[in-house]
């Protein structure tokens, strides 16, 4: 059973893990940044020892998680200096497993799929939480880890857990950016972006019950033209969301018209 970890990192996802962590009993024996403010941030919440020093990281943790930016993760692996039987985990979606190879002889990928902010609690019990270990016996302690926390825990490999990733690109970072477009929209008119939260609520919660695919409304769906047309002219001053508009309301038309038979 893994009951204390070395927590590598201080960012969003850090801080959301060592507080769940933290909550079921599984101690944060130390908290690792390279800036000791942020170190000392997330090591406050969780009542745990802080360093911005590689050298210094405890020795004899059960299992050190690397929750740094994914450009990070390599230089973190050349400066750790741990015994080759730790068990090193990474938490990235789209950082192969194997970029852990050479470093330890026990490791995986503990990638839980959620959109992660400091400032805003999550439940962690029904996020799915990816896991990938180079043994079955470390598969096993990453499992164990992940039922601790949540419900839904899913070994994936590493291709697969980019194909997740990639999805998540689209209908999370690429939707909350449609978002803050819809909100400098309204903005420009003096309109309140409350307004647009209950569609926005029922859109997200459509896709309980309904197919993506079933799901879409809209003039791109009905490929109707005059609106489009008129909602085009509307950005005639931001040609960068005239492009993404046009570009959207193509692929939204194209991807009906290539699943039609299985909506009938």
């Amino acid at each position: 059973m893994i009951e204390n970890v070395v927590l590598i990192g201080a960012g969003n996802l850090a801080t959301q893990l060592a507080q769940a962590l933290n909550e079921k009993g599984i101690r944060v024996k130390q908290v690792y940044s390279r800036k000791i403010e942020s170190a000392k941030q997330l090591a406050d919440k969780v009542n745990a020892p802080f360093t911005n020093n590689l050298s210094q990281l405890i020795a004899d943790a059960d299992i050190y998680i690397i929750a740094v930016k994914d450009s990070a993760i390599q230089e973190i692996l050349e400066n750790l200096n741990l015994n080759e039987d730790r068990l090193i985990v990474h938490t990235a979606g789209s950082v192969p497993m194997s970029i852990l190879d050479g470093f330890t002889n026990c490791y995986g990928v503990f990638y839980p799929l959620q959109t992660f902010s400091k400032s805003r609690k999550v439940d962690f019990s029904d996020i799915p939480i990816c896991i990938e270990a180079n043994h079955p016996s470390t598969t096993m302690k990453l499992e164990k880890l992940g039922e601790r926390l949540s419900s839904s825990v899913n070994q994936i490999n590493s291709e697969e857990r980019k194909s997740l990733h990639l999805a998540a690109v689209f209908v999370n970072n690429f939707v909350n950016h449609f978002y803050s477009i819809g909100a400098e929209i309204l903005h420009d008119k003096k309109l309140d972006f409350e307004l647009l939260k209950p569609l926005i609520r029922e859109t997200a919660e459509k896709i309980n019950a309904l197919h993506p695919l079933e799901a879409q409304t809209g003039p791109a769906k009905r490929n109707d033209q005059s609106i489009i047309n008129a909602q085009l002219k509307m950005l005639h001053d931001k040609p960068e969301y005239q492009k993404i508009y046009s570009f959207v309301t193509e692929s939204i038309f194209q991807l009906q018209q290539k699943h039609s038979h299985d909506l009938l």
